[in-house]
């Protein structure tokens, strides 16, 4: 039995599973800080004799294996989490291999193996919530340079009607400080699942990410885009980021039929966590072959 944490900014997701992502139980804990959240986990795994666990959290995080502080949440503004050991965390309660990433990576894993980019050795999966992340497989690997990709924070052009500041403590009025759940909350003095029928709230957010995506087909080239979080579940921006996706790339690059293209998680909600459940067979296996 593999076990699966999917850390996120208001929730994490514990669960566990078997090697082909069967969820067997899981557990919503919120997203508070460590001294309340991680007894919470640990008192869930200690239910099951898992082999191993697999962690998609949000970050920064440290991914570099010989890096010091790997398994640490880095530069978060999260209260309590800034520069935070979790995979040593996790290690100390549970002796067994221990699989880390991001949440997005993790999903984008997930979708790639089980999901909407089943078969394709290439996806880009990004949540749109309370922060922006994504992350991507390349040739059936999960990319990772220098560090892990941190495309939510990419420089978008402002609206010229959009005098919103930026919910971003970083960049202000980068993507993520720009169409997140709580820049829409901010900006418009309401949440987003009150805002439904306002056709220009979503054309905004349509704007925005749509620019995005823009640059990350033009770099990445990505065989299909999955879109989840909070945040797309207002299906109404869908048209609207393919009106300005098209706009933009004005027939310079060939794009498939964008419905298809540019799609919500084949895994819904479970994107995460069955994706952390692989990260807990990935590790698993990289342990044996030692």
């Amino acid at each position: 039995m593999l076990g699966a944490i999917e850390a996120g900014g208001t929730k994490f997701v514990c669960a566990v599973g078997d090697e082909m992502g069967k969820i067997i139980d899981r557990i919503q804990i919120p997203t508070t800080n460590p001294e309340d959240t991680i007894p919470r986990v640990i008192a869930f795994f200690n239910q099951y004799g898992i082999k191993a666990i697999g962690i998609g959290s949000f970050g920064p995080i440290d991914v570099n294996p010989e890096s010091p502080t790997y398994g640490y949440i880095t530069s978060t503004p999260k209260t309590g989490w800034k520069d935070y050991p979790f995979v040593q965390t996790i290690k100390d309660a549970f002796p067994v291999p221990v699989g880390f990433n991001t949440d997005v990576n993790a999903a984008a894993l997930g979708e790639a193996t089980f999901g909407a980019a089943k078969g394709l050795d290439s996806c880009l999966y990004i949540t749109v919530g309370t922060g922006i992340g994504a992350g991507a497989v390349v040739q059936g690997k999960l990319l990772q340079g220098l560090s892990h990709p941190e495309m939510g924070h990419t420089l978008v052009r402002r609206h010229p009607n959009d005098e919103y500041q930026g919910k971003c403590s970083y960049h202000h009025d980068c993507l993520e400080g720009l169409a997140s759940g709580p820049a829409i909350e901010e900006r418009w003095a309401d949440k987003g699942v009150n805002l439904t029928e306002r056709s220009e709230v979503w054309d905004l957010e349509g704007y925005y990410i749509a620019q995005a995506l823009m640059q990350y087909v033009l770099i990445l080239s990505p065989k299909k885009i999955i879109l989840g979080g909070g945040v797309m579940n207002q299906i109404q921006i869908f048209p609207y980021i393919y009106k300005y996706l098209l706009e933009l790339i004005n027939n310079y690059v060939s794009l498939p039929d964008l419905s298809d293209y540019i799609v919500r998680p084949g895994l819904g909600d479970n994107a995460g966590v069955i994706g952390s459940l692989l990260l807990a067979k990935q590790a698993l296996q990289e342990e044996i072959n030692r």
